[in-house]
C-alpha cells in the first residue's frame, strides 16, 4: 500500500518529518505496546470512517503482533463507543440545562 501522505513529503520535507515524528511520540512501546497503541488508532479511525486509515493501520498491526481477533475486538470497541456516543455527549451536555 503505498503512503497516501508521499506527495506531501515531496512538497514539504519539514511538514513530513513533524508528521512522522508525531507518530513516533504516539505509538512507540511506552507505558502501552505498539500494537495496543496501533488497535486503539484502528478503533478511532473506524470511528471516524477513514477506511484507508484502518486498512493502513490493521497492517502495522498484523506487522507488531496483533491477531485478526484482537484487530476486531478493536472495531467491536468503536463499535460500541461511536454508536452510543452522541448520546453520552448530549446527557453530558443536559446535565448543565435541565
Amino acid at each position: 500500500m503505498p503512503n497516501p501522505l508521499e506527495t506531501i513529503a515531496k512538497l514539504d520535507p519539514d511538514l513530513m518529518k513533524l508528521i512522522e515524528n508525531n507518530e513516533s511520540l504516539a505509538l512507540d512501546d511506552g507505558a502501552l505496546s505498539r500494537k495496543d497503541k496501533l488497535l486503539i488508532a484502528i478503533a478511532l479511525d473506524a470511528s471516524k470512517g477513514a477506511v484507508q486509515g484502518v486498512q493502513s493501520l490493521s497492517l502495522q498491526a498484523l506487522d507488531a503482533g496483533a491477531t485478526k481477533e484482537e484487530i476486531m475486538d478493536a472495531v467491536r470497541v468503536a463499535q460500541y463507543i461511536n454508536g452510543v456516543g452522541c448520546v453520552y455527549t448530549a446527557a453530558a451536555a443536559f446535565n448543565e440545562i435541565f
